[in-house]
Formats: C-alpha cells, sequence, structure tokens
C-alpha cells in the first residue's frame, strides 16, 4: 500500500523548457544578440536547450560539476551558432540563472494532481537541481504547501540516479520502500534510480518518446495519477 509520493520537480511539475524559454526570450532581446549574429531566437533556444540535456544528463551521473554545467552550456551554443565566446555578455549565465526560476509555469494539471494527492499521501521532492534554484522555484510557484520534504541532491552529497539519495529521501520522510513510488522525467535518474533501490518508478512523459523495456509504468500527463491513486 502506497503511503508516500516522490516527485521530481525539474520536468516533472515545474516546466522547466518552457519557463527557460520565456527568460531566453528575454535575454534575447535584452542583450539584443541579433546584433551579434544571432538572427533567430528560436534557434537560439532550440540549441541551448539541447546542449543544455545533455549537459544535465552528465551531471546526473557526475561526469561533470555543477561549474562545469554552467559555463559550458552558453559556451557551447554560441560557438556551435558561429559566435566567438569572447562576444557573449558575462552577465548572461548570472542573468539566466536568477530569472529562470522565477517562473512559474507548471505542467498541466499539476496543481489539481497534487490538491488531490496530497489528501491520501504524504508528497516529497527529490531533485538534482541546483539548491538555490530549487527553493526560488519552491517558493515563487506555490508549490511549497503541497510537499512536506524537499530533498536536493546537493545537500546530500550525490545525485539521482545514486542509491543513497533515495536512502536519505526514505529515511526523512519515514517511509518504507513498498509504502514508496517515484515519479520523474528521467529514466537514468529518476526510473532506473528508484527502480535499482528498490521502489516503484512511474516514467513521466509528456513527449510519448519511445519507453525502454525496463521501464514498468509511464504516464503522459499528470493528471492520469488520479485514476491511480
Amino acid at each position: 500500500m502506497i503511503k508516500h509520493i516522490f516527485f521530481d520537480l525539474d520536468h516533472t511539475i515545474w516546466d522547466f523548457d518552457r519557463n527557460a524559454e520565456e527568460t531566453l526570450h528575454e535575454l534575447y532581446t535584452h542583450y539584443e544578440l541579433q546584433k551579434l549574429g544571432l538572427t533567430s531566437a528560436e534557434d537560439f533556444i532550440t540549441t541551448y536547450t539541447e546542449n543544455n540535456h545533455l549537459l544535465w544528463a552528465q551531471y546526473h551521473v557526475g561526469s561533470i560539476t555543477k561549474e562545469t554545467l554552467r559555463s559550458e552550456r552558453f559556451k557551447k551554443t554560441f560557438i556551435q551558432l558561429g559566435i566567438s565566446p569572447e562576444l557573449v555578455p558575462q552577465q548572461f549565465e548570472e542573468d539566466y540563472v536568477s530569472l529562470t526560476p522565477t517562473r512559474t509555469n507548471l505542467f498541466e494539471g499539476s496543481e489539481k494532481v497534487l490538491a488531490y494527492l496530497q489528501k491520501k499521501y504524504a508528497l516529497h521532492i527529490i531533485s538534482n537541481g541546483f539548491k538555490e534554484s530549487t527553493l526560488t522555484k519552491m517558493d515563487r510557484s506555490g508549490l511549497n504547501p503541497y510537499f512536506k520534504n524537499v530533498i536536493i541532491s546537493e545537500d546530500v552529497g550525490v545525485n539521482k540516479p545514486d542509491k543513497a539519495i533515495f536512502e536519505y529521501a526514505l529515511g526523512k520522510a519515514g517511509a518504507e520502500k513498498h509504502e514508496s513510488v517515484m515519479i520523474g522525467d528521467s529514466v537514468e535518474a529518476d526510473i532506473r534510480g528508484a527502480q535499482g533501490y528498490g521502489i516503484k518508478a512511474i516514467y513521466f512523459n509528456p513527449l510519448n518518446k519511445e519507453k525502454p523495456e525496463d521501464v514498468e509504468w509511464q504516464i503522459t500527463h499528470l493528471e492520469e495519477l488520479l485514476l491511480h491513486f
């Protein structure tokens, strides 16, 4: 019997790509990037998003540091688009990091689903996101009242999929494996990480990507949880 539900935050509840896109459009205009030769905000955002996702995948498994992720994602993007890194505004990354977490776009149905689940289960967050950004996102988006615990990898010292972060989270929640489930968008970090630790996992797959064989349970919309819990 499930008593505890652990959610990922970015790309699962908080719509990372949509919030990032809004911020990048704002910065594209503010820094007049078209004058540097970036004639399309859409191409800039698409290239950045691809680089950011690849770098986050490396960060999840500990192959790069937080500092490398932050220093490389825009550098790689500008180089790929033919712009010398020396021309990149020095404050660009800092402005992006400070502005993006203040955006409040959530995935459709998030608040409805959380309000329903909160009445029946103890809800918790397990995030590989950076601490300062994660806390801002939770606060600005009004998510704190739904969750009993917010577990952030920087505080624990390891990232999902490391078993240690799931062990820490369950200990913090006072939860047992058999009464817990993890919901997240990352097959490697959330699903395989949770399953490797011995708890059930639900793959949030809003883009309906091909489901790996070892993923037992997936949803494409958060409101599907209303049918299962």
